[in-house]
């Protein structure tokens, strides 16, 4: 997976889970729950779709990692397979 190619995929996972969320507003350093306003069973929504589009599964004690949208991406990016 290339860098864009991670960035629009955790990008569709996160607009299928809180369409109201413009894609040209989101920053790196959004906080996904505060910033992006993912309450935790979204946030769990997007897990589960980050997992199925992308085949990177993030266990729960690695959610401090992925708690912004930067921090998402790169660890879909350090983690999906070729």
């Amino acid at each position: 997976m290339t860098p864009t190619d991670t960035r629009a995929a955790v990008t569709a996972a996160l607009r299928e889970i809180a369409p109201e969320i413009e894609p040209e507003e989101i920053d790196d350093a959004d906080r996904l729950r505060q910033d992006l306003d993912l309450d935790s069973l979204d946030f769990l929504r997007l897990i589960e779709q980050i997992a199925q589009t992308t085949g990177v599964d993030v266990p729960e004690r690695d959610y401090a990692q992925v708690g912004t949208f930067g921090g998402l991406v790169a660890y879909v990016a350090a983690h999906a397979t070729a």
